[in-house]
């Protein structure tokens, strides 16, 4: 989905992201930041609960929350994906190195926006109920284009991930890259790929699993664009308490 070259593309990325965690910590957001990440999170669990509870779909939603929306910290695999992009097209097929590149693009949009969000977050009065607040920020922060281009792009990852899970040769040349990947010092790049060629190979029905990807959190741009905050807000508070009860922590309602 990039014009550039995929160790270009991978840079460019990753730089944006390291101005960004630069800014926060310099200019005291970084914990906002965290909350931010928190919530939504949450928000994408509780939303996803019942995916969660099927057997063949927990693997898919955990790779999503864990690899593009969870609050983890990422610098490892930043510096890694950075280290390795000139080589990516050598020591990877073009497609996995699409993947690469597809990932940092929502791991850089993901930043920009819960970046803005948590400025807006901090500049809004504490005592207000978090799902007020949080609305209210999401508000005054990024276009719609910019939410839409973030979906858009893991879309565009679940479908890869979906056709390269089929070609049994690529999933067993993937695993035989282990002892390599691990002696190259790429463990969490090779965590990253694994993760998500297993986790959409069990899926019984990938395109179904996609299409509710995109269906709801189309839905959730709808409401937290436009729905009037007396339905928006208790939709995220039982989003949050749904999240909660899937085993996320109490303190995440807090900041």
């Amino acid at each position: 989905m990039a014009s550039a070259s995929p160790s270009l593309a991978i840079r460019a990325n990753l730089d944006r992201v390291a101005r960004l965690r630069s800014r926060a910590a310099a200019e005291g957001e970084a914990a906002a930041v965290s909350a931010i990440k928190r919530l939504q999170a949450l928000r994408f669990a509780g939303t996803y609960a019942d995916l969660t509870g099927r057997p063949d779909s927990l693997a898919a939603v955990r790779f999503f929350l864990d690899e593009l929306y969870g609050e983890h910290d990422f610098s490892a695999r930043d510096e890694q994906f950075g280290r390795i992009a000139g080589a990516l097209e050598k020591l990877f097929p073009d497609a996995v190195a699409q993947l690469a590149v597809d990932l940092t693009e929502v791991h850089a949009l993901t930043e920009v926006l819960d970046h803005e969000l948590a400025g807006h977050w901090l500049a809004l009065p504490a005592t207000w109920p978090a799902s007020q607040r949080y609305l209210e920020a999401w508000r005054l922060s990024g276009e719609r284009s910019d939410r839409e281009r973030q979906l858009a792009v893991v879309g565009h990852m679940g479908a890869e991930l979906t056709r390269l899970t089929r070609m049994r040769s690529l999933r067993m040349a993937l695993r035989m890259m282990r002892r390599p990947a691990h002696a190259a010092g790429l463990q969490a790049l090779q965590h990253f790929l694994e993760t998500g060629f297993d986790a959409f190979a069990a899926l019984k029905s990938p395109e179904t699993f996609l299409q509710t990807i995109v269906q709801r959190e189309s839905q959730w741009l709808d409401l937290l664009f436009d729905g009037a905050p007396d339905v928006t807000c208790p939709r995220l508070d039982n989003a949050w308490g749904a999240g909660l009860a899937t085993g996320g922590q109490a303190s995440t309602m807090a900041g």
